[in-house]
């Protein structure tokens, strides 16, 4: 972004000219410029229209009509660069912005349509609070609600309660849309008050089809005393842009991997846990024969020749015989994938499991592969409690003194979502940015993995509360923290691994189009 735009595109003309090109002579010229000719549109999609009172599925609430009205209106604001506050605002690739991120999406479009990779955010819950982000552009910064300032209303009796947060949402995640990559992902943090709203609007935004899955995340080991279940746990919701989007697989973490042997510098270290033979589901008399090893003669299942012989003819459906073929026995311990081991059983052969290195099929024979253990992400993985929000206060710990932010993701959460769907060089959007955790994990990875993301954060400069350890420490919003957090982070992470990469980040904060 060399230059702050000081207009955006209308989302509204972006869709005529998209539907032009799918029915081009449903788009005519009028007094008013170009319009839908909705008559020959029904008669070009038949009677696959429902309007007026007819039922139908959908999500709708006090609101929606504005809400998606206000996401196709062009932008009234512009973004100005801020270079005392940034770090290395010249060389950097980085991009924080202070303001509302409605107004700042639609700024973002004109640069950033379809070139973002992944989207991470983490908007407010609904607890009841009137929210900060209001749309109310014309709004001041020195107007802005504290954090953590009292709810005006209780969800119990305020009328709009779900109208409200869904009416903040819909537009925001309208344009997030628009900026995705077509093999782009969106993680969107949630806890179950609107989890089941969140998936409906998703579902409208992106489409049913491109959900991914709703991953719970725990957020503490213990909970509060309750007659009721205590809330351990919120979520993480996944969408796809298209179907065309994939996950990394992740690296396959080498627990149990203590033996060494001369093939150590090539496959790593290994593991005996599997026996040679086993008590199989599935018999098969070709994979029960008899092994010579080391002076021993071995057949599955410690028997002896005759019990082997009698089984070999009675062909059970289920008893042991040995995993692997002789031909691919012959081959395992010829290359060191076969041990001998005495145990108080007797003798038993066991394969070794080598953490870079496999045996696979080459032609008619085998040969020795290496590769990288790799495994899937589980929908499952974030209940493990590195991920906790016990975590998020350490990250912030080792940075600031005092409860500086209280309500931060876990570096290491938002790090596994970016190492999951993101390679080097990809755009990371964050645009409820908070305390810049998302910064603070780019740079994590940049500096274990080398390779560098960029980010672009998006955080309302919210007003701290006077009685909170941030106000005290001289932060006196949300983006004060957030700058500060990464100057800090960078720094930290620089020091701690000798690492290289791009700590700086170029600052914009929206204010008027002329100034």
């Amino acid at each position: 972004m060399e230059k702050p735009d000081h207009t955006s595109p209308s989302l509204v003309n972006e869709n005529l000219e998209k539907l032009a090109a799918l029915f081009p002579d449903c788009v005519v010229e009028s007094a008013n410029g170009k319009v839908v000719d909705f008559d020959l549109l029904k008669q070009e999609i038949g009677h696959a229209v429902v309007e007026g009172p007819r039922e139908r599925y959908r999500l709708d609430w006090p609101g929606k009509r504005a809400a998606i009205i206000s996401a196709g209106k062009p932008a009234t604001q512009a973004l100005h660069p801020v270079k005392t506050d940034s770090l290395h605002f010249d060389e950097t690739a980085n991009i924080y912005i202070e303001g509302d991120n409605l107004e700042v999406l639609k700024l973002l479009q004109p640069h950033y349509l379809a070139k973002v990779k992944m989207i991470y955010i983490d908007p407010p819950y609904n607890t009841g609070r009137n929210f900060v982000y209001s749309d109310n552009f014309t709004q001041s910064n020195g107007n802005h609600q504290p954090l953590n300032s009292p709810p005006d209303e209780s969800p119990e009796v305020g009328g709009r309660y779900h109208a409200n947060w869904l009416s903040m949402m819909y537009p925001r995640l309208k344009l997030a849309a628009a900026l995705l990559r077509e093999d782009g992902i969106i993680f969107i943090s949630i806890d179950d008050r609107e989890l089941p709203n969140l998936r409906r609007i998703c579902d409208e935004i992106f489409g049913e089809i491109n959900f991914v899955s709703c991953l719970p995340r725990l957020t503490k080991k213990a909970g509060k005393s309750t007659s009721m279940i205590a809330r351990n746990n919120d979520y993480v919701l996944c969408y796809r842009r298209s179907p065309y989007a994939r996950f990394n697989t992740t690296t396959f973490e080498a627990q149990g991997y203590t033996n060494a042997d001369e093939y150590e510098p090539e496959r790593g270290r290994y593991k005996l846990n599997q026996t040679l033979d086993y008590s199989s589901i599935q018999y098969s008399a070709s994979l029960d024969y008899e092994i010579e090893i080391d002076g021993q003669v071995l057949r599955p299942g410690n028997v002896t020749r005759e019990e082997m012989l009698k089984r070999q003819q009675r062909n059970p459906q289920s008893d042991f015989c040995w995993r692997w073929s002789k031909g691919l026995y012959e081959f395992g311990l010829k290359h060191g994938f076969v041990v001998l081991k005495q145990s108080r059983h007797g003798y038993r052969i066991y394969t070794k499991t080598y953490e870079k290195a496999t045996i696979s099929k080459a032609g008619s024979g085998y040969a020795v592969e290496m590769k990288e253990r790799t495994k899937a992400f589980t929908s499952l993985d974030f209940i493990d409690n590195r991920f906790s929000n016990d975590n998020a206060r350490k990250d912030m710990g080792k940075l600031f003194e005092g409860k500086i932010f209280e309500y931060s993701k876990p570096v290491s959460l938002i790090s596994e979502l970016i190492a999951l769907s993101t390679s080097a060089g990809d755009i990371v959007l964050d645009f409820f940015s908070g305390s810049a955790t998302t910064a603070h994990a780019v740079f994590s990875l940049a500096a274990h993995t080398g390779q560098q993301r960029k980010f672009i954060l998006v955080q309302e400069p919210q007003l701290t509360a006077e009685d909170s350890d941030a106000y005290h420490a001289g932060y006196k919003n949300i983006c004060e923290i957030g700058k500060e957090r990464i100057r800090r982070a960078g720094k930290a992470i620089k020091e701690e691994t000798g690492a290289a990469f791009d700590d700086g980040f170029r600052v914009y904060r929206l204010g008027p189009a002329e100034l």
